[in-house]
């Protein structure tokens, strides 16, 4: 697995859109299956020490996201923040830096902007 390769643009809008619309647990399994990956488990909830530090939580032995709140359980960023860390542990390894967590989820934000953009756009033009 390569997280060089990434999911398409219209792929990357789709989890997001997903994620929005409270399927968050199934957009992660997506996402595992593109990367060849058990999906992590996702649940509300915080660990000692990371309870008022951070929104969200990736423990890589456990390999589960744990989300401050339902609020932030729905938040694109944050989730794909944390499923970067879950695609890049290996063997109890962790080789993924907080940037290029924050650019994968940026790459999926910035897609899903780019349909929504598009889809105004053919709408306005469309007169609909």
């Amino acid at each position: 697995m390569s997280v060089n390769s990434y999911p398409d643009i219209l792929s990357k809008a789709k989890i997001v859109q997903m994620i929005l619309n409270k399927k968050t647990e199934e957009a992660l399994q997506i996402l595992s299956r593109f990367y060849n990956r058990s999906p992590p488990e996702i649940v509300v909830g915080t660990i000692k020490g990371k309870r008022r530090s951070v929104y969200a939580v990736y423990v890589q032995k456990e390999s589960t996201i744990y989300t401050i709140n339902s609020d932030i359980f729905y938040n694109p960023f944050v989730v794909l923040h944390e499923f970067y860390h879950h695609i890049r542990t290996r063997e109890g390894v962790h080789r993924g830096s907080e940037k290029r967590a924050n650019m994968y989820a940026k790459s999926f934000i910035d897609a899903y902007m780019k349909i929504q953009s598009a889809d105004s756009e053919w709408i306005m033009s469309n007169g609909i």
